[in-house]
């Protein structure tokens, strides 16, 4: 079934107090745009316009949603501003800073900080374009992983799981620090179950329990950090998780990072990219004891390895 398209909101709309300037990305649960607030500074504004249940043809403003997709539509819109509602309750230096969320147009709007930089995504792709090798140096997997550790836990004590972590979704700023992008695919606390919602999780970055929606927790985002570590070691994204349940072939790239990366980096993605949830860290503070500066002396060295090998036995 090919993909539904929705309009975009027309550039200079007025929408409670900011002005559409221009649409920069649509994915399938919302429309992004470009806007400035009233004081001529540029934000970000998110919209909630599910693309299987909601209909904007060119020149409207309201979506049409079929009868039967009305209480669904209203559910996922319930959560969209749940989210924003959390999101805006999170003040961190690597996590997108939301400032406003409102209604209008029979839909919800998220009004976030606008950063200039460039995903991760973007990040690998110029760089094997270029042939740079190692694709992403150790040193600066360590310091940009750390960072973006430390703003998942601080999204996890908020009881909110992010659930679509990938490179897409980690925007670098100018001067490299990563920001935590693109909540949407959560529509989820760790409480409440969403699946009714059918979200289009990413093939390779999306642990094994996404599809079945069970034992969901930071676990489940742990294992796309992994995910994501490996995309910036390899430049592509790992087997899928249903493709390993069948046929599991990490290790054949596992063996070939051993000569350019450290042991300890490579079992911290092992671990991180279990199939089994229980064999992963639990938590992120689990992952970032292991996740450490490389100027450790060797003693030290040994004794991290020793626990990890641990961990993935």
């Amino acid at each position: 079934m090919a993909v539904q398209h929705n309009a975009a909101l027309p550039e200079n709309l007025e929408l409670s107090g900011y002005r559409i300037v221009k649409k920069i990305a649509v994915g399938g649960f919302s429309i992004v745009y470009l806007a400035e607030d009233a004081e001529g500074r540029e934000v970000v504004i998110k919209e909630y316009m599910p693309a299987a249940l909601a209909k904007r043809l060119r020149g409207e403003l309201l979506p049409s949603v079929a009868a039967d997709q009305v209480e669904l539509y209203r559910i996922g819109m319930k959560y969209f501003f749940d989210e924003g509602r959390a999101l805006a309750s999170i003040v961190h230096p690597n996590v997108v800073r939301v400032l406003n969320f409102f209604r209008a147009h029979d839909t919800v709007y998220m009004v976030m900080a606008y950063e200039r930089g460039r995903t991760l995504q973007e990040h690998i792709a110029r760089r094997r374009q270029k042939g740079d090798k190692p694709l992403v140096s150790e040193p600066a997997i360590r310091s940009m992983f750390a960072q973006v550790m430390d703003a998942l836990r601080e999204v996890h004590t908020h009881k909110l799981l992010h659930l679509d972590l990938k490179p897409a979704n980690i925007y670098l700023r100018n001067d490299g620090t990563p920001i935590l992008l693109d909540f949407g695919a959560a529509r989820q606390t760790l409480h409440v179950d969403l699946s009714r919602l059918h979200p289009m999780y990413t093939p390779g970055f999306a642990a094994p329990e996404l599809y079945t929606k069970h034992d969901l927790g930071p676990w489940t985002d742990i294992y796309s950090i992994g995910a994501t570590i490996f995309t910036a070691m390899v430049g592509v994204p790992p087997q899928s998780s249903i493709e390993r349940k069948r046929d599991d072939r990490m290790e054949v790239y596992y063996r070939e990072l051993e000569h350019v990366y450290s042991k300890e980096l490579i079992e911290l993605v092992r671990w991180s990219l279990a199939l089994d949830p229980l064999k992963r860290p639990q938590s992120v503070f689990a992952l970032q004891k292991i996740m450490r500066p490389l100027a450790v002396l060797p003693t030290e060295q040994e004794t991290l390895m020793s626990r990890l090998r641990r961990y993935v036995s």
